[in-house]
């Protein structure tokens, strides 16, 4: 309770006090900010605050810088990103948890066992959610092998064929027509898969029964975020064993308003989780795949970092046009250099340093106890 009590007040990093925890992690949480950089952190915190370093993962006091690197370009996709993290295995752009040796589009390569994979074998519960696609590259690498991210019905099919274990247990989030779509183009009825597996594909999080303890659910509109989250806690919590759970949030800023304000709600989410869990017995690991090209360039204490951006909207500039604000600079690029790593619980010293995406793995499966098995 008074961890609670902590958690919600706005203190200064400094002041951040956790309790001793245990050798091992009973449960892990991933919180995956998919574009979100150092850069959209800073920002972010000014936006959300009028001040930088005001976010709740910023007063962490284990963190490094995590290379993003893929195993041929020096600037990642989500597909390559996540696999790294997930897997502990360098890939390529647009391949989903499968090694190196895979050509996007043509071959696969060696699929590469994923935490969340491990995870089920051992017999804990295990979910994603995603306010994007939950078959798009970050949530898919979870718990699918494709030599395309683009295979999204093929991905979302592999949750009733699962490589390894019986199946990620809670997926909740958006891209219902694409993968609706996707497999009614390649011959196959999902609903009737999902009914062969006696697991339902719900449309709407309220049609959930509250005893389904493995709800699927496929929206076309998947921004609450902190009620998917909260479901999914819900639900894997049941398992005495423990769980993984991964939540992304999508943080890209093409759109910086949007962009910047969903990394500043995240950021609240996870502190709300934060106050819920035992920090004795969970791991909390925030970071992003890849950054993204936006910097700050100007501004002032006292001015809205977002200042001017209502009229460069409204002058009806191209789609991929930079956005050019008094204070900002904003592409539409993925960059190649580090980004954040930070964590709580058990585990969470290991997250130091400088270190490549791929040592996250490691973070994880060492917070369990766990050795990887040879492939």
């Amino acid at each position: 309770m008074l961890l609670a009590l902590y958690l919600t007040a706005n203190l200064l990093p400094a002041q951040l006090k956790l309790p001793k925890p245990k050798a091992r992690a009973k449960n892990v949480i991933v919180f995956l900010a998919d574009a979100g950089g150092i850069p959209t952190l800073n920002a972010a915190s000014l936006v959300g605050y009028g001040e930088p370093q005001k976010l709740f993962v910023q007063s962490w006091p284990s963190l490094g810088l995590s290379d993003t690197s893929t195993a041929s370009s020096w600037v990642t996709d989500s597909a390559a990103g996540m696999t790294a993290i997930v897997t502990g295995q360098k890939t390529h752009n647009g391949v989903i948890s499968m090694g190196a040796e895979t050509v996007r589009g043509k071959s696969d390569g060696p699929a590469l066992k994923t935490i969340l994979e491990y995870a089920e074998e051992r017999g804990l519960s295990t979910g994603v959610v995603s306010n994007v696609s939950i078959a798009d590259a970050t949530p898919a690498a979870c718990y699918g092998h494709a030599n395309d991210r683009a295979l999204q019905s093929d991905l979302y099919l592999q949750i009733f064929s699962p490589k390894f274990g019986d199946g990620v247990d809670v997926v909740l989030g958006g891209g219902r027509k694409t993968i609706y779509a996707g497999a009614q183009k390649s011959g196959k009825d999902l609903d009737a898969v999902a009914a062969e597996k006696k697991r339902p594909i719900y449309a709407k999080l309220s049609d959930v029964p509250a005893t389904n303890a493995r709800p699927l659910v496929l929206l076309d509109n998947a921004e609450d975020v902190p009620a998917m989250a909260n479901l999914a806690l819900d639900r894997l919590a049941r398992n005495p064993k423990g769980y993984f759970l991964m939540i992304e949030w999508d943080a890209h800023t093409d759109n910086p308003e949007q962009g910047l304000n969903n990394l500043v709600n995240f950021d609240k989410l996870i502190r709300e989780i934060a106050g819920k869990v035992d920090l004795r017995e969970t791991l909390l690991l925030f970071t992003a795949d890849h950054s993204f090209e936006l910097r700050t360039v100007g501004g002032k204490r006292g001015e809205p970092l977002l200042k001017g951006f209502e009229e460069w909207k409204q002058a009806n500039h191209a789609r991929n046009e930079t956005v050019v604000l008094p204070a900002m600079r904003v592409g539409h690029s993925h960059t190649g250099e580090e980004v954040l790593a930070t964590a709580i619980g058990p585990g969470a010293e290991r997250v130091q340093g400088f270190f490549p995406n791929t040592h996250l793995f490691n973070v994880l499966m060492s917070a369990y106890g766990w050795q990887p098995t040879k492939p």
